[in-house]
């Protein structure tokens, strides 16, 4: 029998069957390892092995408990592992919640079946709109066989209650739901949209904030199909489900639903290859699909239904404008309009959000004397100052600092933080409007989770007047007092490196206008920009996703970068920059690219050094998907025979980040 373990290796180990035991593919065994026992998978049976008979050791025992993994599970994590390029042992056991990777024994409580508690009863909030009653019936029509349907809806424009409907329809039938979001923040929310349209289905909660026992026992009723709906973040798709009948990708957009460690998959694309296997529809919602699958959707892969106006009778799209900040005095770094702009919503007892992409009070300490800035030591990035902790902290390997009282240089005791984030941002907002409440929400305030949706949830209520917060605040979240959102420092990716970079702001700025408005009052939006002529502030205030599309996919074409190419990212990391970029070369050289693939010479990234190792890139592009993937099985292949100890790489398959 061919055994998985949880070893970096591309390899399965053989191990020999006992007469007293029983083991197929699937299940959980444990297994000698070197002097100790370890958890194991089992693959599949073999007829034969290349090590010596008398070398082979014998599976101790089969876990119990837990229900076989199916074949078609594990066919699902081989099509992983291999588009991925990972080892396929690693990847089917690194798809095992933790506490099944284990030889402990499992608690009583999840190993109890609650198959009794899936009822398929729904409870509609409101009537469907004639374009949402539209969407469900043309979905609908492909429940039962594989179809991609790309839902662009605009913000406000009801997309939940499609899913909803379409959820209902599947569990009629007898099936079960995934339902895919980018984020655990808005996990909560749609969990209690969910439960209320769904009083009687057992619905299964999957994300990686939840403990083990939890996150065990969800995973298990997937398995078991006892759970008619599951809803999680991107490892969700990792999950057995054995009668899917409907998948749902809601912000189909969002970069979060790439991994970025490890297995380096994209949720999205793999939930659309597990629709396909499971010859079930697959819903791609999003006000601002990525550019991949705008593409698809126009090549005619993906079926486009558009949800053109908000669901609430009365509500509208806000009105955008563009605050040109070279016109205008800024006041805290705020325009003075948007100023008054607050203060007539705080007259009106309505809510303002104040948007600014990053957090901390500063992202740099430095002295103007001698023109040091704090740097982080094992990273090439600055350290951001966050004075509600007292600390530097370096936002790209979490290493903290106390604040220097003086200049290290040259003594000068006299640091100034320079640029703004939430932090500061919020004081600036609590001294111009003294008796307003003022609300922080970012990454720092969302390190607990349950007071996250707390504050969310009061915010909802109108507990909070001015909401200052990063793109948490951006996605999928309605406040109904909301009517005027303020954009600041919205500048900073227009001119960036990474040809992904507009496409992420206008999505952005798109998501956190939604928030804007949705109810019958209306909404405003004021970008600060110093090129309010930028084709992307006109696209914005036009609310013209599909022209703002054209133009992108124009430049993309004429560039030659995806979707019209495909990319694989090889990436090295050492000590010492020069290692790595050897590395790269020799791999290069020694898996000479196909005819079809084109590898470009290797190059440092931008931030170079990420905690305290040297870090470069190679990247190999194609217009033939299985070309670039017949060259990059090669180039894993001889990097693993080249082997180093001094470097460590990993490839990326459709990577999405460069930096």
């Amino acid at each position: 029998m061919r055994v998985a373990l949880d070893v970096p290796l591309d390899t399965l180990f053989d191990y020999l069957l006992p007469d007293s035991l029983t083991v197929e593919a699937g299940d959980r065994v444990a297994v000698p390892f070197g002097t100790r026992q370890r958890f194991g998978l089992a693959i599949e049976a073999a007829a034969g092995s290349n090590v010596a008979e008398g070398k082979l050791k014998e599976i101790v025992r089969v876990l119990d408990g837990v229900p076989r993994l199916p074949a078609e599970w594990l066919d699902f994590v081989r099509f992983l592992a291999g588009y991925y390029q990972r080892p396929f042992g690693e990847t089917a056991v690194a798809a095992l919640p933790p506490r099944l990777r284990s030889l402990r024994p499992l608690p009583k409580k999840v190993l109890a079946s609650i198959s009794a508690a899936s009822g398929a009863r729904f409870v509609p909030s409101h009537q469907p709109t004639a374009a949402q009653a539209d969407a469900v019936e043309r979905i609908d029509t492909a429940l039962g066989s594989f179809r991609a349907f790309l839902l662009h809806g605009v913000t406000g424009s009801g997309k939940t209650e499609v899913y909803l409907r379409l959820i209902e329809r599947a569990l009629a039938r007898g099936t079960q739901a995934l339902v895919l979001v980018p984020e655990i923040s808005l996990t909560p929310q749609l969990e209690a949209r969910i439960r209320d349209a769904f009083p009687d289905t057992l619905i299964a909660i999957l994300h990686s904030g939840l403990e083990d026992v939890a996150r065990t026992s969800a995973w298990l009723s997937c398995a078991r199909g006892d759970a008619g709906i599951v809803l999680g973040t991107r490892l969700a798709v990792l999950a057995p489900i054995p009668r899917l009948g409907l998948v749902v990708i809601d912000e189909e957009h969002d970069t979060s639903f790439k991994q970025q460690e490890g297995l380096r998959y994209s949720a999205r694309d793999a939930a659309v290859a597990l629709a396909q296997r499971a010859r079930c529809p697959v819903i791609l919602g999003t006000a601002t699909p990525s550019l991949e699958s705008w593409q698809n959707s126009l090549s005619g892969r993906y079926e486009r239904i558009d949800l053109p106006e908000r669901a609430i009778r009365g509500a509208r799209l806000p009105q955008v404008r563009a605050v040109d900040l070279r016109a205008e005095p800024l006041e805290h770094g705020i325009a003075r309009s948007s100023i008054e702009a607050i203060r007539e919503r705080l007259a009106r007892s309505e809510q303002s959000l104040v948007f600014i992409n990053r957090r901390g009070y500063a992202p740099v300490l430095s002295c103007d004397a001698c023109g040091w800035a704090a740097g982080c030591s094992r990273c090439t990035a600055r350290l951001v100052l966050h004075t509600a902790d007292r600390c530097l902290r370096c936002h790209h390997c979490g290493a903290e600092h106390a604040v220097p009282r003086h200049c290290p240089t040259c003594g000068n005791a006299d640091l100034r933080p320079t640029g703004r984030g939430t932090q500061r941002i919020e004081e600036s907002i609590a001294q111009l409007f003294p008796a307003a409440r003022v609300v922080r929400i970012d990454r720092d305030i969302a390190r607990k989770r349950a007071a996250l949706a707390r504050t969310l949830e009061g915010v909802r209520r109108g507990e909070g007047d001015i909401l200052v917060g990063t793109q948490l605040l951006a996605k999928g979240h309605d406040f109904p007092r909301l009517t005027l959102v303020c954009v600041l420092e919205a500048d900073n990716a227009l001119f960036s490196t990474d040809y992904r970079a507009t496409e992420r702001l206008f999505s952005t700025l798109v998501q956190v206008a939604g928030r804007a408005g949705r109810r019958e009052e209306p909404g405003e939006v004021r970008v600060q920009t110093r090129y309010p002529a930028h084709p992307l502030f006109a696209a914005l205030a036009r609310h013209d996703y599909a022209g703002f599309a054209a133009a992108l996919l124009a430049e993309r074409k004429a560039g030659g970068f995806p979707p019209f190419l495909f990319e694989v990212a090889l990436r090295a990391e050492a000590t010492k920059l020069d290692a790595a970029l050897e590395f790269l070369r020799d791999a290069k050289r020694l898996a000479a690219p196909m005819r079809r693939v084109r590898a470009y010479d290797p190059v440092p990234l931008v931030i170079t050094r990420k905690a305290g190792l040297e870090r470069a890139q190679l990247i190999a592009q194609s217009e033939s998907r299985p070309a670039l993937q017949e060259y990059a099985t090669g180039l894993r292949e001889t990097l693993q025979a080249l082997g180093s100890r001094q470097v460590r790489w990993h490839l990326d398959v459709d990577p999405i980040e460069f930096a």
